[in-house]
């Protein structure tokens, strides 16, 4: 499945091909479901086919029923990432890829999950949370987050709308065209380091702590432009300690013990000295052929193919 109803539809076209690239096809039929707001499509053989929502299927052009035994949920932001289609197929009885309703909705808020885990001991960057017609107490947020300060909206990714501010006159504008994108803006302190990222997944052959990528750009940050215009240079496996690669991978680990992760999922940290501190949690990591975890997942001798399968076995087994 991909599409979506947020600005990152563009991004899950994208993370669609390639799943259906890796995706068996002399074992499984696939087929690609686009949703929006507006309609749900299933393509069959050239075919757009309205999707049955009372039951998740659709006819196909021949006049077959084909009824769905698995979903692959591809969509980055709401409703594929935020926990609603994860209800939805729970409520249908359907097995599908990734995290469930709670590590989903948990993960898809930032500011929530940053403070959930700081909880147990994981550091992150201090943070302020501001929501539609909260004052934008300019003074009091650089009083207790000093400058510069990312503000990016809190409930999305792919850096939409996510700005880094280095002057106090320019955070109220920033604040603004993040609340474009979501009804919660999240206001983060800057950490200054190495940007890292660590792949993991668990099927029934049991748990996978990916190599680490890092991230080099010579933009403010790792920004929307800086991912997908090829503004990035990703470096795998990154170029630090064996120590701190297996510590950061540990941590990882955890994390998807302490979220009841499903799936794959990425976790994206700041290296400042020896110290990682958490960046966000992806339960929906991008999945282009030069996306991070396929760059993982080849750096460690592995196939995407495989590791798929394996997720899609064990999902439907349980």
């Amino acid at each position: 499945m991909w599409g979506g109803y947020s600005s990152e539809i563009v991004i899950s076209e994208k993370s669609a091909a390639g799943i259906y690239s890796f995706i068996n096809k002399e074992k499984y039929n696939v087929y690609k479901v686009r949703i929006d707001r507006a309609s749900w499509v299933a393509e069959d053989r050239g075919c757009f086919c309205p999707v049955d929502r009372n039951n998740f299927s659709f006819t196909g052009g021949d006049g077959r029923r084909v009824l769905f035994d698995f979903a692959y949920i591809t969509i980055h932001g709401t409703p594929g990432e935020d926990g609603t289609l994860q209800g939805y197929f729970d409520m249908l009885g359907i097995p599908y890829s990734g995290c469930g309703v709670l590590a989903s909705a948990l993960t898809f808020n930032k500011f929530t999950c940053n403070c959930f885990l700081r909880n147990f001991g994981i550091k992150t960057a201090d943070s302020i949370l501001l929501r539609k017609n909260d004052p934008c107490r300019v003074e009091r947020i650089i009083s207790t987050l000093g400058l510069p300060v990312f503000v990016k909206p809190n409930l999305g990714g792919s850096s939409f709308a996510t700005a880094k501010v280095k002057e106090s006159c320019r955070l109220d504008g920033a604040v603004e065209e993040a609340f474009g994108e979501a009804s919660e803006v999240i206001v983060e302190q800057f950490l200054e380091g190495t940007e890292v990222t660590c792949g993991c997944f668990e099927t029934g052959r049991g748990m996978t702590v990916l190599p680490l990528t890092e991230v080099v750009t010579s933009n403010e940050f790792f920004d929307f432009d800086a991912k997908y215009n090829g503004r990035a240079e990703e470096i795998t496996p990154a170029r630090i300690s064996g120590e701190i690669t297996s510590a950061i991978q540990r941590e990882t680990a955890r994390i998807y013990g302490l979220i009841g992760a499903k799936g794959i999922i990425r976790v994206d940290y700041i290296l400042t000295g020896d110290v990682p501190a958490l960046l966000e949690v992806n339960t929906t990591p991008g999945m282009t052929a030069a996306s991070f975890i396929p760059q993982q997942v080849s750096a460690a001798g592995l196939s995407m193919t495989d590791i798929i399968t394996d997720i899609i076995e064990t999902a439907t087994v349980l």
